[in-house]
């Protein structure tokens, strides 16, 4: 069985590879798990994946300086 450690190191090489992951978050929290990718490999067909099968919000994260540019 992998480690904690393990497993994110794990969870990190499949995102530099471009793999979607699903992050999961605590069980006392709100138990749910996210559909994630790094945004330097997202394609049309993940977007259409996640908006087919994740049916929640697509989210990206961005800097400040790339929201002023979008401005």
């Amino acid at each position: 069985m992998k480690s904690h450690w393990q497993k994110i190191e794990s969870a990190l090489e499949d995102l530099r590879q471009g793999k979607m992951i699903v992050l999961v978050d605590d069980e006392d929290r709100e138990n749910e798990g996210d559909l994630v990718m790094a945004a330097e490999k997202v394609t049309e067909q993940a977007i259409n994946f996640m908006a087919k099968h994740g049916r929640g919000l697509i989210c990206l994260a961005m800097t400040g300086q790339d929201l002023d540019r979008m401005k």
